[in-house]
């Protein structure tokens, strides 16, 4: 008999029981298992001069794993990693969770006050952390030991040594009390012998949120979802078995989309990048036969317009690049096409392991003309594999929006690869699985062909006279202007329409805009030449844009400089 919430219990054809021969809990650290057993010879992981191999790897992360248990570390235990991308973290991904614990792959680029507050939400028993930014969780530390009092128990710490970076920062971490990873490492078994969750419920790893305006929430996700989703990216991508994948996404920002655990599946080859930069991402491609790699519109925009010797073209094969974060302008990927990057557009939060959509691509799109090829690609497209169910609703009604690419409604979002919820946070949880859907606070429309495509953030949405305005509607138009390397828009109050759209804009190098009033009316006449006239932005403030670690604009601080601007006082409309 199967049970199915809310109804009667449904008959199957048996009553044929589950046991240990047929049903196991899913989770993806097998695919280590088979990757050191398939490829134990192939590259696993290369940073700079260094070369691991799957055996390697997998030798590693059950020593990591070994020495974890040793110290009464696993599950019900969380161990944050502060790294950027370093074989240490890919191996965490795996080790931590060996052991029954939960990973917590942390922001690097966050202050110590807001680190403080992740370790001490989640009650951290181990503190592994790079080198480089040792100094910054021992000032994190020293935060939570200020409010705790004596009621605060130190952490474990392991100081991550890289020979690429200066020898001091190690020693004054040693000096301190740390371990150092390799000798922690030393301390575990090789052969180890992990045993996978008895429950694909059990946590594998724990994300934190940017906390724009509050504290961060914890996302939860489980071993179920991890293997699922693992397998769905590399299928919606069409990733090969032994991939060359170049880490420019960092593999803390929603465990890398999974591909932490995607490449040992593949047994594929992680490039570790500890610095993310053209020049790198370039070397990478042509040194190093990358197949693949991720990274956010900016990141792309930032290679179409690297000086010539920062390049290495033409491609020495075709690159196949997974863009996500901010819709990506049309203009940015038909660009993107003509220098022989494939482009795979992708969308989603931490809340669903990433990107859970795909702009699955049509080989009839292939015969159309390059913008309307574009402006295809740029929508966000359909549910990947693992994700059972998409839709773009009415936010009061749950109903469905007509699928006429116009009526907006909320994105939401159910199935196996939606998180287990935040931690310690019920009213958060209540709010956004209201309904039996995962609320994602975008919104969007759902075209004739079923494809969705994002329009704003709720948050975003410029109201302009009782006119709805989509900001990134609006980024797309500015995008096209010849001058303009980034951009965003964000509401600015306005003395006659309530609000109109403020454009943040950063100039590409080679343009002079020392004429920042010239140049202000240059962009505004191209807007009003392509876009309704209440859509134009009533002003232009010019300048380098905020960003977080991984690439995104931080619209949150813009809409501050936009407020501190004061109202429009005359509307040019």
């Amino acid at each position: 008999m199967v049970m199915v919430s809310g109804a009667q219990p449904q008959r199957d054809i048996d009553d044929l029981p589950k046991n240990e021969a047929n049903y196991t809990a899913l989770t993806p650290l097998w695919f280590l298992d088979r990757a050191a057993l398939v490829h134990p010879n192939r590259a696993s992981v290369i940073h700079g001069p260094f070369r691991f191999t799957w055996a390697d790897t997998n030798r590693r992360c059950r020593q990591l794993a070994s020495a974890l248990s040793r110290r009464s570390i696993g599950p019900g235990c969380t161990v944050a990693v502060i790294a950027p991308n370093v074989p240490a973290m890919y191996e965490a991904h795996f080790g931590v969770p060996m052991a029954g614990a939960v990973v917590n792959a942390v922001n690097i680029r966050l202050n110590a006050s807001t680190i403080a507050f992740l370790l001490d939400h989640c009650d951290a028993q181990v503190v592994m952390v790079d080198q480089e930014f040792f100094s910054l969780a021992e000032e994190s530390l020293k935060i939570i030991a200020e409010k705790r009092k004596s009621s605060f128990k130190p952490p474990l710490l392991v100081v991550i040594g890289d020979p690429i970076c200066h020898p001091e920062s190690l020693q004054e971490a040693l000096q301190k009390g740390a371990i150092e990873y390799e000798k922690f490492l030393e301390t575990g078994d090789p052969k180890f012998e992990w045993k996978p969750p008895s429950d694909e419920w059990q946590s594998i790893a724990l994300g934190y949120t940017s906390g724009t305006t509050k504290s961060p929430k914890g996302v939860v996700l489980h071993h179920r979802g991890a293997y699922l989703m693992a397998l769905s990216v590399a299928m919606v991508w069409n990733m090969n078995e032994g991939a060359i994948y170049l880490w420019t996404l960092p593999m803390f920002h929603c465990n890398g989309w999974c591909y932490t655990w995607s490449l040992a599946a593949l047994g594929g080859t992680n490039i570790c990048l500890r610095q993310v930069s053209t020049r790198a991402i370039y070397s990478a491609i042509a040194e190093q036969g990358v197949t693949h790699f991720c990274a956010a519109p900016v990141v792309l925009n930032n290679l179409l317009n690297a000086p010539a010797s920062e390049t290495y073209l033409p491609l020495p094969r075709p690159v196949h690049v997974m863009v996500a974060g901010a819709a990506p302008p049309p203009s940015l990927l038909a660009d993107l096409s003509t220098r022989g990057f494939i482009v795979t557009h992708t969308y989603g939060l931490s809340e669903t392991y990433g990107p859970s959509t795909i702009c699955a691509w049509k080989p009839e799109w292939n015969n159309l003309p390059l913008d309307q090829r574009a402006g295809l690609h740029a929508r966000q497209g359909v549910r990947y594999i693992a994700l059972e169910g998409l839709e773009v609703v009415d936010p009061k009604t749950m109903a469905p929006v007509p699928a006429d690419g116009t009526t907006l409604g909320e994105i939401v979002f159910r199935g196996n690869a939606v998180m287990k919820g935040y931690l310690k946070n019920p009213s958060a949880n209540a709010e956004a699985f209201a309904n039996g859907w995962y609320h994602s606070g975008d919104l969007g429309v759902k075209h004739p062909d079923g494809y969705i495509e994002v329009k704003d953030r709720s948050k975003d949405i410029i109201i302009s006279g009782g006119e709805n305005i989509s900001s990134l509607e609006v980024e797309k138009t500015l995008y096209m202007h010849p001058a303009i390397l980034e951009t965003s828009v964000v509401a600015r109050a306005d003395e006659r329409w309530g609000e109109s759209p403020c454009a943040f804009v950063t100039l590409k190098e080679s343009v002079d805009g020392s004429d920042e009033a010239a140049m202000a009316e240059d962009i505004m006449r191209f807007c009003r030449e392509r876009m309704p006239g209440y859509w134009v932005p009533k002003s232009v403030v010019f300048g380098p844009l905020p960003k977080t670690a991984t690439g995104k604009i931080r619209k949150e601080e813009l809409r501050k400089q936009a407020k501190e601007l004061g109202p429009v006082r005359k509307s040019r409309l």
